[in-house]
């Protein structure tokens, strides 16, 4: 058998309407997989899911909030009863909110001082928008995991893949919510790791470098130029290959993960960053 099979296996991606989950769903389908899209948006999920089938791979497109766990056991049941069985577990939901972040980079004096219309401090950072970064990302994860890791134990294996992020090595500029969450996702794949073991089902992570995404585009280049904003070009300094990420440069990682390829890894987290956490800025 070829290490990097995965013909016939079923996987679930969550968050799968978004530009790198529905890359890495296309990946596995293009790989032989059958995919489940899932998505807060139908619509989303199913386009996914007609972009795999148009390009020969078997998808079906699944509505899903991943905060609901009967939403989730509703998937895993339509999924069971389409594909009979579920090898691989993508926890790809996830994001920010503008509510869980600062305007500014740091704290200076002068804020202390006078409140600016327009500018939010650490103070002004609005709880409920930072709960729903918590939830969005850990609940987001841990709750899939029970719902479709359940079903991998009692089939005696399977793999499920997280997706950390760079925040978690060193917590970036003015994202404090979701730099915790996601250094949470990081923990928490080793803990499942160890959990999980006896039951055959692996547990790793997947922590992108950056990557222009729906979310983060015009953060990081200037919507009318197309130039690199004042944040873009500090990445652009800070990544050794002077580039951002394709989503198909994930895939390769993906499918070792997945395999047979990585059958004695667990409890990692791979950096796909272009050599960003390696890099002191020096």
């Amino acid at each position: 058998m070829e290490l990097f099979d995965i013909k016939g296996k079923v996987a679930v991606v969550t968050g799968g309407g978004g530009i790198l989950c529905k890359s890495m769903a296309k990946d596995l389908g293009l790989n032989g997989a059958k995919v489940a899209v899932l998505d807060l948006r139908k619509d989303a999920a199913e386009a996914a899911a007609k972009e795999i089938a148009d390009a020969g791979g078997e998808a079906i497109g699944v509505e899903c909030n991943v905060l609901v766990k009967e939403s989730l056991e509703a998937a895993c049941n339509t999924i069971l009863a389409k594909f009979g069985k579920i090898d691989i577990l993508i926890n790809g939901a996830g994001g920010n909110s503008p509510k869980a972040t600062t305007s500014k980079d740091q704290l200076t004096p002068e804020d202390c001082k006078n409140a600016v219309e327009g500018v939010k401090t650490f103070f002004d950072l609005d709880s409920d928008g930072v709960q729903f970064v918590f939830n969005l990302n850990f609940l987001g994860t841990l709750l899939p995991t029970q719902v479709f890791g359940r079903v991998l134990a009692e089939q005696g294996g399977g793999t499920i893949i997280n997706v950390s992020s760079m925040n978690a090595f060193r917590p970036l500029t003015r994202i404090p919510a979701y730099s915790a969450a996601k250094a949470g996702i990081s923990n928490f794949t080793q803990w499942l790791s160890t959990h999980f073991a006896p039951v055959n089902v692996r547990v790793n992570a997947i922590a992108p470098g950056f990557f222009l995404t729906d979310q983060n585009r015009f953060l990081l280049t200037d919507e009318k130029t197309g130039q690199l904003t004042q944040r873009g070009s500090t990445i652009m300094s800070h990544t050794p290959m002077g580039r951002f990420g394709d989503p198909s440069d994930l895939c390769g990682t993906l499918l070792w993960l997945v395999s047979d390829a990585s059958a004695f890894v667990t409890g990692i987290v791979v950096p796909v960053d272009g050599g960003f956490s390696a890099f002191s800025g020096v």
